[in-house]
């Protein structure tokens, strides 16, 4: 999924109340690529997230460093926007660039971070975890 990280901001920012933004989330979320069935496995599920969320890595080794794909689902439709959120912003850089990229930045500038619940903040959290520990995972094959 290609997102443009800063039409989202944009888009955010002229969207002034907060029903707005949780639609516009919802939104995002519809416009994931479907994740095939077999990619619901617990393998793919990340832990710590209240709705069940999916997270299915693929890395290209093709160049000088690893690249790292995502592609992700959730049962939930906020929490699918959220899914679609952070993996646009991590999918298709190295693993040196997730390393050193903080997606929680991007949840603060977006008002994001006093908006979700207790929950769904830590299942962020969860999310970004696991794609920082598939990057570190795949720096280390490499080396």
């Amino acid at each position: 999924m290609a997102l443009d990280i800063d039409e989202v901001v944009e888009t955010f920012s002229l969207l002034e109340e907060w029903d707005d933004r949780y639609r516009y989330l919802i939104d995002l979320g519809k416009e994931l690529e479907p994740l095939p069935e077999a990619a619901h496995s617990e393998e793919n599920r990340v832990l710590g997230c209240a709705s069940r969320v999916w997270v299915e890595t693929a890395t290209d080794r093709s160049g000088p460093e690893p690249v790292l794909r995502f592609r992700g689902d959730s049962d939930a439709h906020i929490v699918k926007g959220l899914v679609a959120l952070t993996l646009g912003f991590y999918s298709g850089k190295t693993a040196r660039e997730i390393l050193a990229s903080d997606v929680l930045a991007l949840f603060k500038t977006l008002g994001l971070a006093e908006h979700l619940t207790p929950q769904r903040s830590n299942g962020v959290r969860s999310m970004v975890e696991r794609i920082r520990r598939d990057a570190g995972a795949a720096l280390a094959v490499q080396a």
